[in-house]
């Protein structure tokens, strides 16, 4: 897979970035959703955007697709305004829908992927599309006789069957299992290959850590980290030491040195620490018997959490204000 950078389009060898915000800001009334919002995203790059809910990222994706426009500063999508992009067939979208699969009744997957083929100026052929979403052998099949995860499979076929340079992919594994979600992102590995740029939001943390090129960290409408996450992950001070030790009693575990938070499951103990050598020196002259002891750097997760902080409360700028993107199956031309 490619690594970051700046390759060029699949289609016309530009060199502008894929997506470009410089200094954004939207608001609604009082409540900032972005506050001068700065990002680039290059073209052949797959990145994850995270942030708690309010983070403003439903705002940024929302300015991205031509749904809203910023109040403040400038966004460009494949060298020209979000609207254009979209109209162009360009930007695919596959964003989160609220009950049931989003699928008309009764159609057959082949069908419904060429009828929407045939709403673009130069979409994919449909058996290249059918074949991205590991969907050839479903082509005959109802979308109401899909299971869930095939049901996201058909909702990112029809994503891409512009043949987009640039897909929004919005919680796409929302409905699959383990080996689901492992098979969608080893097709979606197949499709940023191509050199498209992909973009996606997702709360399971370890499929970023194995898919993205690069992460996006927003807080508070704006950026708090940007890099790849494993620079994301050294910058959290906090290390985990994990060991063997039957019948640790937590309460006396919390008082080593440098301990911020200490979990027993049965026999095992995992400590977080703000200071792993001193924790360790403390755990031995604690007298506590252990074996098999382990030091890890920060999780994605731990990360996440240090960086962003608390959770904000349920009614959000983009939950109760913004609500989820919506409007946007694919890049339709108008």
């Amino acid at each position: 897979m490619r690594r970051g950078g700046g390759s060029t389009s699949p289609r016309d060898g530009g060199c502008d970035p894929a997506l470009r915000f410089s200094g954004v800001v939207h608001r609604y009334r009082s409540l900032v959703a972005l506050d001068h919002l700065d990002l680039e995203v290059a073209r052949g790059e797959t990145l994850a955007l995270l942030g708690p809910n309010g983070a403003g990222k439903s705002t940024a994706i929302s300015i991205l697709l031509g749904l809203q426009r910023p109040q403040e500063g400038d966004v460009a999508v494949l060298g020209t305004d979000p609207r254009s992009a979209m109209a162009s067939g360009k930007v695919g979208a596959m964003l989160q829908v609220g009950g049931g699969s989003g699928l008309p009744h009764g159609v057959k997957v082949g069908d419904l992927v060429a009828m929407t083929s045939r709403l673009y100026r130069r979409p994919a052929a449909v058996e290249r599309t059918l074949e991205r979403a590991g969907l050839t052998a479903l082509a005959d099949r109802q979308t109401h006789r899909l299971s869930g995860g095939q049901a996201q499979r058909v909702r990112f076929a029809l994503a891409v069957a512009g043949d987009p340079e640039l897909v929004f992919l919005d919680e796409p594994t929302v409905a699959m299992d383990v080996d689901g979600r492992r098979s969608f992102w080893a097709m979606m590995r197949g499709f940023s290959q191509e050199g498209r740029t992909v973009v996606f939001a997702t709360h399971h943390l370890d499929e970023v850590d194995a898919v993205a090129d690069r992460i996006v960290v927003m807080r508070g409408g704006t950026v708090v980290a940007n890099g790849a996450a494993s620079t994301i992950k050294a910058a959290v001070p906090t290390r985990r030491v994990r060991f063997a030790s039957p019948g640790a009693d937590p309460a006396r575990l919390r008082e080593l040195d440098g301990v911020d938070a200490a979990t027993v499951r049965g026999s095992e103990v995992v400590l977080d620490s703000l200071d792993a050598d001193a924790t360790v020196r403390s755990l031995v002259a604690s007298g506590v018997a252990f074996s098999d002891i382990e030091v890890t750097g920060a999780d994605l997760e731990q990360a996440f959490v240090a960086l962003t902080g608390d959770l904000v409360d349920a009614r959000t700028v983009d939950d109760a204000v913004a609500g989820p993107v919506s409007g946007v199956q694919t890049g339709l031309v108008p």
